[in-house]
């Protein structure tokens, strides 16, 4: 499944692979590189990073791995991060680095030590991986502006992953209570036998005392105010506004139960409404402030 989101300056682009590993591409100085999420940790292929500099990555990677200062490097980092390193394997790789009849292919890195900082993935989107640290380290070996330009879309490619995981989370908290609200409407104020079209127009009837209560206006309102734009109200909702949404929508289904009249409903969630943002939004500021 392939999705594309379009900055202003670069394109990522989004797949998920059949063993749900998650991976995306970014563009760094018109190299496309890949990273890949494995067990909550963010790797990136060394190979596409290699091309960067030639046409055989391998014998870039090759190169790289016989340097003493990478096999140190690369031996702090699985001490600190790996509790099943092999530091005699790795000791006797220290020795003869640099050496020039040393040669260290990521493989036989990875089976002799157990490292698990360095990954060898084959099929279509194989090639070497390494833990982030160890990338960044390899982008400043191949060229020290390459390994700028390397962060800074990194760091462009988190930030849009939190931008939708947030989206994410809030929608599905308002779906969750959608279904709450639809559920207290069907049981008290819709009667036997009604229509489907009938059933439609109670459903949004609620759904706007809501959105009355929490924006100020109706759905329909909110179209013709803004026609330009795609979706209904609650799409551009911030996350506190969801969250109060969300509040609301369960108070209200409680409401109907006790068969409050919907004129009386509206005025409560408005209040409610309110002082809810009010909290959230000076929870807000604080966490600024901090």
């Amino acid at each position: 499944m392939w999705d594309y989101r379009i900055t202003k300056l670069y394109i990522i682009v989004y797949l998920q692979r059949e063993d749900n590993t998650n991976m995306a591409k970014i563009t760094v100085r018109d190299t496309n590189v890949t990273v890949i999420s494995l067990n909550e940790n963010d790797y990136i292929c060394l190979t596409d990073i290699a091309r960067y500099k030639s046409d055989d990555p391998n014998a870039v990677i090759g190169n790289w791995l016989r340097n003493r200062n990478t096999i140190e490097y690369l031996g702090i980092w699985e001490s600190l991060y790996n509790p099943d390193f092999k530091p005699l394997e790795f000791e006797g790789f220290r020795k003869e680095a640099g050496l020039n009849a040393f040669t260290l292919s990521p493989q036989k890195w990875i089976n002799t030590t157990n490292a698990i900082g360095i990954i060898s993935k084959s099929g279509r989107y194989g090639g070497t991986y390494a833990h982030k640290d160890i990338a960044f380290k390899f982008a400043s070996w191949i060229s020290v502006e390459f390994e700028l330009y390397i962060v800074k879309e990194f760091q462009r490619l988190k930030e849009e992953e939190q931008k939708q995981l947030g989206w994410s989370a809030k929608r599905e908290l308002s779906k969750i209570n959608y279904r709450i609200h639809t559920d207290a409407i069907k049981q008290n104020l819709i009667p036997a036998e009604v229509t489907a079209k009938q059933a439609s127009i109670i459903y949004a009837n609620e759904a706007d005392v809501l959105n009355v209560a929490m924006f100020g206006m109706t759905a329909k309102t909110w179209r013709e105010q803004n026609p330009d734009l795609k979706g209904n109200i609650r799409d551009y909702a911030t996350i506190n506004e969801l969250i109060c949404l969300s509040n609301m929508e369960n108070l209200n289904a409680v409401f109907i139960d006790q068969k409050m009249p919907q004129g009386e409903r509206l005025v409560k969630l408005n209040r409610i409404a309110i002082q809810q943002m009010q909290v959230l939004e000076s929870s807000e500021e604080r966490k600024l402030l901090k």
